[in-house]
């Protein structure tokens, strides 16, 4: 994965997707892939033709989640420190309720840091590759369920959580992209998330943290649970649709709420 080290920041847009792998044939001129903005795909996501961009900028909700998740356990602060942009389309929103915690260990505390470097690699690709498409981040409330910030096993309780529930959304969105660089893009996001969410079920188990269940699909680690990873009998991962995510990430079905106060931004809402 890129480094935090400005490599995204520094590069021309075109450049940044460039050091992904994207061919320069396929590069928009003034937005996001060539083809993009118009193509669209029929699927059950209010049963209407949906683009990449809708997608992408779906997928940037949560990788903004993250970010200031892992950002302000690590760090006390917000992406916005770090030289991230949170402009866009779309209502712009605060990050609320985040704090620093304090780590039992060193090697814990180094591993939630590397994460929350990931997740703000993965906000500067997508906010780069979207070009002037890219929802501004919405109003995030960290405290939502009033845990994550009172110790490590609440860190550890509500990372899991995030993670196992954005990874079953990515699962079940990636075979809806339509070109097929976003979605190499976008499986190497996927790929990166179930290896923190990997990580993060295993320092529970190891922890003996208990966990609880987001909704009838989730699979918990030990000590509350029984299985290491979150797969079915057929070692695939749970998968989720976008109504099943929201609900979960709104606490509720009203369209907003929860960690989302005034909801998503962008065409996916529902």
């Amino acid at each position: 994965m890129l480094n935090e080290k400005g490599s995204l920041a520094e590069l021309s847009r075109r450049k940044a997707l460039q050091a992904i792998g994207l061919s320069a044939a396929i590069l928009g001129g003034a937005g996001l892939v060539a083809g993009c903005g118009g193509s669209s795909s029929t699927n059950e996501i209010g049963n209407r033709g949906t683009s990449d961009i809708d997608i992408l900028n779906f997928l940037l909700n949560f990788e903004y989640l993250l970010a200031e998740f892992y950002t302000y356990s690590t760090t006390g602060q917000g992406i916005e420190q770090f030289g991230i942009g949170v402009s866009g389309v779309g209502a712009p929103g605060q990050t609320l309720g985040g704090q620093r915690i304090s780590f039992a260990d060193q090697r814990g505390k180094d591993i939630a840091s590397e994460i929350a470097a990931d997740e703000r690699s993965n906000v500067r690709l997508l906010r780069n590759t979207l070009g002037a498409k890219a929802i501004a981040r919405p109003t995030i409330n960290l405290a939502a369920q009033g845990v994550g910030f009172l110790g490590e096993p609440g860190y550890l309780g509500l990372a899991r959580a995030f993670e196992d529930v954005i990874v079953s959304a990515y699962g079940e969105l990636l075979r809806l992209l339509i070109d097929k660089e976003l979605v190499r893009l976008a499986t190497g996001m996927i790929a990166a998330e179930a290896m923190h969410t990997g990580n993060i079920r295993y320092q529970i188990a190891l922890r003996g943290i208990d966990t609880s269940s987001v909704d009838g699909r989730d699979i918990l680690p030990p000590p509350s649970g029984r299985d290491y990873f979150s797969l079915d009998p057929n070692g695939l991962s749970a998968m989720r649709t976008t109504r099943e995510v929201l609900n979960i990430l709104y606490d509720s079905t009203s369209g907003r709420g929860g960690f989302f106060p005034n909801g998503f931004n962008g065409a996916i809402v529902m």
